[in-house]
């Protein structure tokens, strides 16, 4: 990743190699019941407000914003139809998450080398796993990633994935997630990019099949922010949006904090070398 964005360790610390956040020091005990002060000014708590994250579409007609949250409602239903057994890989004879890595990392890499769109890449990685889960493959991984990425593409279309999937290749990936949670806490360019950096990381992981796409959205957005402003901050308007609190991103936080420190290292360096050219810089 760019030198430019803060290191990790500005938003969480470490401690017997496990990641803890910061933890505010505990309020004070309250005073004992006295009677108000009649010259004490009566201050009120106001509530963060919930901003309204699509009035600027408005008078888009495609942006069709009257049916937005029934829209994403309709996602964070249907995500759960796309998601694979986090074991599935025990059934699979020549294959391991070694080699899956190794096939998102170059698959990341072909996808930006032809300039296709950033959902395809996120179909791509859905369609692989849920095939894997539902057939074993011999010796045919690469093939695999590319019928998978050539149906993302809207090509010729390969029979037996498809029939496999029961030609189901309609359902949310964490890219629309992610483009809702950035709107919801109004980023700009530069925590766009590296929520993106994130979220591409994790899709080479095979342990980060365990969290839901709209979680790993929230996450990257969450991650993201608090990377580049050095304090944790999770708005109430990025809450009603993302229906996760702060405490529910913690644990997916903290590892792609740590796929973070180790975007550089390793063989596996595919999204690292991706968003460390000139091509990214620009757009911040």
């Amino acid at each position: 990743m760019p030198q430019e964005e803060a290191p990790p360790s500005a938003i969480l610390s470490y401690k017997d190699d496990e990641a803890t956040l910061d933890h505010p020091m505990p309020m004070s005990l309250e005073k004992p019941y006295t009677e108000a002060d009649p010259m004490e000014e009566d201050v009120t708590v106001e509530e963060e407000p919930i901003l309204d994250i699509d009035v600027s579409d408005a008078k888009n007609s495609l942006a069709a914003v009257e049916y937005v949250q029934d829209l994403y409602a309709f996602y964070r239903k249907m995500e759960m139809l796309s998601r694979v057994p986090v074991d599935y890989m025990m059934q699979q004879v020549d294959l391991n998450e070694k080699m899956r890595a190794i096939l998102i990392d170059w698959l990341i890499e072909v996808h930006d080398k032809f300039d296709l769109m950033n959902e395809t890449l996120f179909l791509t990685v859905n369609l692989i796993d849920r095939f894997l889960a539902k057939k074993a493959v011999l010796r045919k991984l690469q093939l695999v990633g590319l019928v998978a990425l050539l149906l993302a593409c809207k090509y010729e279309e390969e029979k037996t994935m498809l029939s496999t999937l029961q030609f189901n290749v309609s359902l949310p990936t964490q890219y629309p997630f992610l483009r809702r949670f950035l709107k919801a806490a109004q980023a700009n360019k530069k925590c766009e990019r590296l929520a993106s950096f994130l979220i591409e990381l994790a899709l080479v992981e095979y342990e980060m099949l365990r969290f839901q796409p709209s979680l790993l959205a929230a996450t990257a957005v969450y991650t993201a922010q608090c990377t580049i402003d050095g304090f944790r901050q999770w708005s109430s308007t990025c809450e009603f949006h993302s229906h996760y609190s702060e405490d529910q991103l913690m644990e997916c936080c903290r590892k792609m904090v740590s796929l973070h420190q180790r975007a550089a290292t390793g063989k596996l360096t595919g999204v690292y070398r991706k968003y460390n050219t000139s091509k990214f810089y620009s757009k911040v």
